[in-house]
């Protein structure tokens, strides 16, 4: 038998106390802690925290929607599925129509990827909805659009587009356009789906 720790609320304890003595906290708001301290556990990456930027008060503002039952809505299956249920206990909905057969038919005729196409889906949804993008930065790019264009507001953005191409690029994107929606988000190429969906636990968890 190799020896390592086996027990599952203790694994979390001590990620957790690990996670808050190697990173300095100082310079956040206690609800941006929390936050931040998930993504950290997330990607185990300490020094994530010099690249994450902050618009509004998105850990309220996620906490608050979530508590008033709205829905979130993902860019990717991946994402959606790293949420975990039991902390949504007010009957959100999470939404994810990149498997909709609408959407690749929408993505030929725009010529843009599926992941963009489907944020036009997301419109009925939008309004007061919390977005987590955790992998396309097209996605991010073509959400920047639409509200450009006046659609419905989402109450808070969490952004984590990943890759080598248009994802550092989509992010700072975000944090020019003042829209005055709260968001958070980590420049740079890193990002993901594990780190999206973190963000959405712990404003689930705040809210539950």
């Amino acid at each position: 038998m190799l020896d390592y720790i086996r027990d599952p609320g203790e694994i979390t304890r001590r990620s957790f106390d690990l996670v808050r003595a190697e990173c300095d906290l100082s310079a956040l708001a206690p609800a941006q802690t929390e936050l931040a301290v998930r993504l950290v556990h997330a990607c185990g990456m300490t020094d994530i925290l010099n690249d994450l930027a902050w618009g509004g008060d998105v850990a309220e503002a996620g906490r608050t929607a979530l508590a008033k039952g709205a829905p979130i809505i993902t860019d990717a299956r991946m994402v959606a599925e790293g949420i975990t249920r039991s902390f949504i206990l007010h009957g959100n909905k999470i939404i994810c129509p990149l498997q909709n057969p609408a959407v690749k038919l929408h993505a030929t005729d725009m010529k843009t990827t599926r992941s963009a196409a489907a944020v036009d889906l997301w419109r009925p949804h939008l309004e007061g909805a919390v977005v987590a993008i955790g992998n396309a930065p097209t996605a991010l790019f073509r959400l920047l659009e639409i509200l450009a264009e006046g659609a419905p507001r989402p109450a808070a953005i969490l952004a984590f587009p990943v890759g080598f191409i248009g994802a550092a690029e989509s992010k700072e994107a975000l944090i020019g356009a003042q829209t005055d929606i709260p968001y958070v988000t980590l420049r740079g190429r890193r990002g993901g789906s594990a780190l999206a969906a973190a963000a959405v636990n712990a404003l689930a968890l705040a809210a539950s």
